[in-house]
């Protein structure tokens, strides 16, 4: 029986022989040597079978159906035979078209929207009946090979909601991990000579080549209100393999600009048209997508030179809706200080929002000892690994400080104890009326700088500086709880007046079901 694909006017002739397909409660098959797949995570489907010597150098179909609403299709392949030069080569196919053909070079394959593995078709998934192609080159005489295939199907396009199998640790363990969550690159309105030396739109690969250069852990590539990125991330992804690319984008409305993390979903930024009527709305599509959203250069000036780049909204907006302000911007004029009132001011009404930095570059190969080069500034998130969910919880929680220059080692902790309980920045922390907080900072490579707290924006009694004289250092402040709101921030300000290190607050006295006022 012969199927004919068609692709780009291109006919590919198929034939389906005949194979074994088990369904996931299979016994094992008589003595059959299995593969070794141990799934990561718990798979939606798993398709088995057997290729014999009959089948050489002919194309298996193995079926099987997408469930509606599926967003990305993932699967793992493993099969026995190889010590006998047993050759399987992989593919996948939609209802319509084929969507990947490897050969025999990967083991792994994922198809989702707007981003596909290296050999794959990004694009809409249709549901119905797909097929996982197996091309068989080569099976000796008398020979059986045992495949197993782990299909996993995907809702949406956060990252949280991908297989474990696309989402392994580049690095395993808690730790602070630095990075640049700001960043643009020819998906947008990013630049670098050309050969000739012309400004060209310049290639995921050289953002990537500048962060792995500077030292980072991790980056967010946000060009503005595209989803095209995720492809060349996806493909850069394997090489990159000590720097995670996490997917982002940069919602630029005329209103203002808003930085949108951890999923390849999209949103549409049309504010004032009838699918968006207002920011509220915006943000709410957002929201349900399960990504974080921050607020960019909210301290900039927006009209002609730059429409929408400080944020003007004419009508109230729900700041609960929002995750994160970005504090510090490295394209800013005078580095960004515009912003941290802003953020401030939606501290003091009630909004617990983390800062965050980036350096919103936009010309990678510009020297990395620039201000607003990759890197500049660089946010530094406590994760429990060096994974995109990872990453992402750290920020929700609020576990990360901002090194304004951009260094390899420098450090900021926070903690905060009262009675037996202790937290750090980002977290909650309930101190009745009398009772003493002891805050501790701990400050590492920041020697001829200034130590300092910050208490609800003001300082007031708390702002006397203490120098920063030794390579690791911690100081220390008791503070008497009135029973009222209050944050507090840890700083570190340089001789020449500049912010070094910038921490996010510890809240005292919060109450956490209470939503932040609207601005």
């Amino acid at each position: 029986m012969t199927h004919l694909l068609f692709r780009s006017g291109r006919t590919i002739a198929c034939a389906t022989l005949s194979f074994f397909l088990f369904p996931i409660s299979a016994a094992a098959m008589g003595g059959q040597q299995t593969p070794t797949a141990t799934p990561a995570s718990a798979p939606d489907m798993v398709l088995e079978g057997v290729v014999t010597d009959a089948q050489n150098q002919t194309y298996i179909q193995v079926p099987f159906v997408v469930p509606a609403g599926t967003e990305r299709v993932t699967l793992t392949f493993a099969y026995t035979g190889k010590e006998q030069h047993t050759a399987l080569d992989l593919g996948l196919l939609d209802p319509e078209e084929l969507r990947c053909w490897s050969g025999g070079n990967k083991s792994l394959l994922t198809v989702g929207i707007n981003d596909a593995t290296p050999s794959c078709l990004p694009g809409l998934i249709p549901p119905g009946k797909w097929n996982v192609l197996i091309g068989v080159p080569n099976i000796r005489p008398n020979v059986q090979s045992h495949f197993i295939v782990h299909l996993y199907f995907s809702s949406t396009g956060s990252v949280s909601s991908e297989p474990a199998e696309l989402n392994v640790p580049l690095k395993a363990g808690p730790a602070w991990y630095r990075g640049d969550l700001h960043m643009h690159t020819a998906q947008s309105d990013g630049e670098c000579p050309s050969q000739t030396g012309k400004m060209v739109p310049c290639p995921v690969y050289f953002t990537a080549d500048a962060a792995a250069r500077r030292g980072l852990d991790f980056i967010a590539i946000t060009d503005h209100n595209a989803t095209s990125q995720y492809n060349p991330m996806r493909e850069l992804q394997p090489y990159f393999d000590k720097l995670l690319l996490i997917p982002g984008r940069e919602i630029t409305t005329f209103d203002g600009h808003i930085n949108f993390l951890g999923t390849t979903d999209f949103v549409d930024f049309r504010l004032g048209s009838k699918e968006v009527p207002d920011m509220n709305t915006l943000l709410r599509n957002a929201d349900s997508l399960g990504g974080i959203t921050s607020i960019n250069h909210p301290g900039d000036p927006s009209g002609e030179m730059c429409m929408g780049c400080g944020w003007t909204p004419p009508s109230k907006v729900d700041m609960h809706l929002l995750t994160t302000v970005e504090a510090v911007n490295g394209g800013s004029e005078q580095y960004s200080i515009p912003n941290i009132p802003f953020w401030d001011k939606q501290l003091n009404d009630g909004c617990r929002l983390a800062g965050i930095g980036g350096s919103d570059n936009h010309r990678p190969m510009q020297p990395l000892d620039e201000i607003g080069s990759i890197g500049s500034p660089t946010t530094v998130v406590y994760a429990t690994e060096l994974s995109t969910p990872a990453i992402i919880a750290g920020i929700r929680a609020g576990h990360v400080f901002i090194d304004l220059a951009g260094t390899r080692n420098r450090l900021l902790e926070v903690t905060a104890r009262a009675g037996d309980k202790a937290v750090h920045m980002g977290d909650l922390l309930v101190a009745p009326e009398g009772e003493t907080v002891n805050f501790d900072m701990h400050v590492t490579a920041a020697t001829g700088g200034t130590a300092r707290w910050i208490e609800d924006g003001e300082g007031v009694a708390l702002k006397t500086g203490v120098a920063v004289s030794s390579t690791d250092q911690s100081f220390s402040l008791a503070w008497v709880s009135d029973g009222r709101r209050h944050w507090f921030r840890a700083e570190v300000v340089g001789a020449d007046g500049k912010l070094w290190l910038l921490g996010n607050p510890v809240y005292v006295n919060w109450d956490i079901s209470n939503q932040c006022g609207n601005s």
